[in-house]
């Protein structure tokens, strides 16, 4: 059954975040792990409307971290699907950071993600996603790069297949 594709713009979702003083490392900045449970909430909340129901994260493809976050920090989570396959998605996640202290100063990029998630039905086993309708030049962009990273992503998986697969014996 083919599915409809779907805008860029139909699953495109935000979540805000006020950081506290219960979400600090040792150092007095924001955990990293509490950055990627909001990157993880925002993606999940892109890859369910997306698919038109419930999506598992399958991989983070790549989390970068730009700059620290620190206590009082108004945090903003951006997402969208870049693309998608027969029953998996990839969703980019930009996370911005506005300063508590600091009235007036433009929010800085504070981490940019890339997660996989696969759409499941009420079993848990794949369903088919719609395609991605690119809007613009900027999500085809998007689009390029997440199906390149899919192949790395595969390759890697492959080649680690591979190097478990016992060799035979050499002659000498």
């Amino acid at each position: 059954m083919d599915l409809d594709p779907k805008p860029t713009s139909a699953a495109r979702t935000s979540l805000s975040h006020i950081m506290t003083a219960l979400e600090t490392n040792l150092l007095g900045t924001v955990h990293g792990g509490v950055i990627m449970k909001l990157v993880d909430d925002v993606a999940g909340a892109v890859a369910q409307r997306h698919s038109g129901g419930p999506a598992v994260t399958a991989a983070m493809d790549g989390m970068t971290f730009l700059h620290p976050v620190r206590v009082g920090d108004l945090v903003h989570a951006h997402a969208q699907v870049n693309w998608a396959g027969r029953s998996s998605m990839e969703v980019g996640v930009r996370v911005l950071a506005e300063p508590w202290d600091r009235a007036g100063v433009p929010p800085t990029r504070v981490a940019t993600a890339y997660l996989v998630f696969v759409a499941v039905d009420g079993d848990g086993n794949p369903r088919a996603v719609p395609p991605v309708l690119p809007e613009t030049p900027e999500d085809e962009r998007r689009g390029v790069e997440a199906e390149i990273r899919r192949k790395n992503r595969l390759a890697r998986r492959d080649e680690i297949l591979a190097s478990r697969t016992p060799k035979p014996p050499t002659a000498e």
